[in-house]
């Protein structure tokens, strides 16, 4: 396996708990960290300085295709941020933990 964490953002709290819960229920995520961030980034040539959440997913990397799967057919953003990071090193407990909290039942 291929342990990561997945960033995404979403618009509010009630959004991203909802992802988050989504995620781990459906067994593509082991753990979701919810953090009240500030973005500012440029979307149809306009710049935007907006409130958001961010959500960093511990998962398989494996499932990252049904990750962003998952995560569009539920995100209200055209096109949400779905980025993966690999975990080069990690408790060994911990990222057995991982895979089992995402292995296939």
């Amino acid at each position: 396996m291929t342990y990561g964490v997945v960033l995404v953002t979403a618009p509010s709290e009630a959004v991203g708990r909802s992802l988050a819960r989504s995620l781990v229920e459906a067994k593509l995520a082991a753990c979701v960290s919810l953090t009240p961030i500030t973005s500012i980034y440029r979307w149809q040539d306009t710049i935007y300085d907006e409130p958001e959440w961010q959500l960093v997913i511990k998962t398989d990397l494996g499932q990252f295709e049904a990750i962003a799967a998952h995560i569009k057919s539920a995100h209200p953003y055209d096109v949400p941020e779905i980025i993966a990071l690999p975990i080069t090193a990690g408790l060994p407990a911990y990222l057995q933990w991982i895979g089992e909290s995402t292995a296939a039942p």
